[in-house]
């Protein structure tokens, strides 16, 4: 697979187009999922959100391709009672789907433009990743099906699954995994085991910690969720979209 690619988002003007950018994308894309008439089809629209998403992070990246797979109904996020009951809950799935990739590309520029505001986040040194987390810890067994994790993390609307063999904690599976690791390379999603497509190492990070390094932290390994631990055992989870939480209570008034 290509090396993924990230553009050089360095000043906050550009930052601030790409973020205006991807808002009026989701407004353009809001008559399609309440099915009102267009004068955009939907095939210009997926165009537009292509060529964008691959302008922005990279035509090899996570979000160009969890968009493609999304928009061809081959997600192993899609639900099962889309996946069996017609085309037509599978379209509507793939609606949703597409929803999904454009707010999550637009999430990481917000976060991005914020650190950019608040000097390399600095503010986040006010917060303690304990004040942010997610105290549930969500998990699946290794030998559950890609099909099964897809299933809980569109159950729990979280982004990230902790994978245990039955008696301890042994990786953590994300959305991302699943559209990299499985779904683009054609794997059956219902007899593809989670063990395939995890992340063996787990990088985690202790409660009492400030919020700036988990930023810098998530920024060093290239992901979007931690696992927070408290003397070594695993009591949540810190994701992006937690801090750009933070972001908004802590800014200067």
């Amino acid at each position: 697979m290509p090396k993924r690619v990230r553009t050089g988002l360095t000043r906050s003007d550009i930052l601030d187009r790409y973020v205006d950018r991807f808002k009026q994308q989701l407004v353009k894309f809001q008559p399609f999922l309440s099915r009102k008439r267009t004068s955009l089809s939907l095939e210009e629209f997926d165009e537009s959100a292509e060529e964008l998403i691959g302008q922005v992070f990279g035509a090899a990246s996570d979000e160009s391709e969890a968009y493609f797979f999304a928009k061809s109904g081959e997600s192993a996020l899609l639900p099962e009672e889309a996946q069996e009951s017609g085309t037509h809950n599978i379209e509507r799935e793939s609606l949703h789907q597409r929803r999904q990739v454009l707010e999550s590309c637009l999430a990481d520029l917000e976060l991005r433009r914020r650190l950019q505001a608040t000097r390399k986040g600095k503010g986040l040194d006010q917060g303690l990743v304990a004040d942010y987390m997610s105290h549930e810890v969500r998990s699946i067994h290794k030998d559950a099906t890609i099909k099964q994790a897809g299933q809980l993390l569109q159950k729990y609307k979280v982004g990230s699954l902790i994978v245990d063999d039955g008696s301890r904690y042994i990786g953590i599976v994300t959305d991302s995994d699943l559209t990299r690791k499985a779904v683009a390379k054609g794997l059956d999603p219902n007899t593809t085991t989670v063990a395939t497509c995890m992340s063996r190492s787990i990088v985690t990070i202790e409660e009492d910690e400030s919020l700036s390094e988990a930023r810098a932290l998530m920024k060093k390994q290239g992901i979007r969720h931690l696992p927070v631990t408290a003397d070594a055992t695993i009591i949540g989870v810190l994701a992006v979209s937690d801090l750009l939480r933070a972001f908004e209570e802590l800014k200067p008034s």
